[in-house]
């Protein structure tokens, strides 16, 4: 297993860089009448995955049958979050679309590049309104200080982790983000604990060796030369176990690896950002296939 990860390892290194060199943007068959590459202003893409373009679609699920599926939540956003766009289930795309569908396909593209995963090309939405959920043991959210569930849907959540599934949150920046992120995940899980990931932890090493990690920024850094958001100044990389020890929630706290997936094609966004932030990914991917 370990000789196995170190060559899976070696040659992801190898391929990263040719990947983050690619320039341009992939074809986009499914999604309605938005159109890429985007308008440029400043030399900066504008509009593609912002709230205008997200409102030009609704998602749409393909039947093609993978090993690995990589699965978005979408969630009700409160009230108390909406800052002009994004609230309610699925309306104007909802604050869980933040960055969709570019960061995932371009996070899939990475995938099917740099692991031997067979991995569906397209991205997977899932709900917590239907037992489908169960269906797809991978789940990644973003904007979670604005997430909100009914008793049902937390119990459903609560369910899916229990039973084997993972759940990667991201793009959630200081205190006041940090106290209402956890309003939604005790709603879920009550009684269980959030920890520090240790440097050594295993989710770390199960393919790059990532024990030495920074701060990975949204794309407000190439305008204001800043890492951190709001006040969320140290990067906190955190989790919630099960009964076994196994990490069911990897919390990504100050930090925006969606983005960096995002805008990894972009060249004034730093590769160094977008290389951590595909590491880190691929090492939460392989961790929750194999654990």
């Amino acid at each position: 297993m370990k000789l196995h990860a170190r060559v899976l390892s070696a040659l992801a290194l190898a391929g990263l860089g040719g990947l983050l060199a690619l320039q341009q943007y992939p074809p986009n068959p499914q999604y309605g009448r938005e159109q890429y590459p985007p308008n440029q202003q400043n030399g900066i893409p504008q509009g593609y995955g912002g709230p205008s373009q997200r409102q030009m679609y609704s998602p749409m699920q393909s039947d093609e049958k993978a090993e690995f599926y990589w699965s978005r939540l979408r969630y009700t956003s409160n009230m108390a979050s909406f800052s002009g766009y994004g609230y309610g289930y699925g309306r104007y795309g909802g604050r869980w679309s933040t960055d969709y569908p570019k960061a995932d396909r371009q996070f899939l593209m990475a995938l099917r590049r740099l692991t031997r995963i067979q991995a569906r090309s397209t991205e997977q939405v899932v709900d917590l309104n239907s037992d489908e959920v169960f269906n797809y043991p991978w789940i990644y959210a973003v904007q979670v200080q604005s997430w909100s569930f009914t008793e049902e849907q937390a119990k459903r959540l609560r369910e899916y982790l229990m039973k084997g599934g993972f759940l990667m949150v991201d793009d959630f920046h200081g205190t006041a983000d940090w106290d209402a992120f956890m309003n939604g995940m005790r709603m879920a899980l009550p009684d269980r604990p959030v920890e520090d990931l240790d440097n050594n932890d295993e989710i770390f090493h199960v393919l790059y060796d990532l024990g030495e990690r920074f701060q990975v920024p949204g794309e407000q850094y190439v305008r204001t030369g800043r890492t951190y958001e709001k006040d969320g100044y140290v990067p906190k990389w955190r989790a919630i176990r099960d009964d076994k020890g196994r990490v069911i929630v990897a919390i990504c706290h100050n930090m925006h690896l969606g983005d960096a997936w995002e805008w990894a094609d972009t060249a004034e966004y730093p590769e160094e950002f977008a290389s951590m932030a595909f590491r880190v990914g691929l090492n939460y991917i392989i961790y929750g296939m194999t654990h």
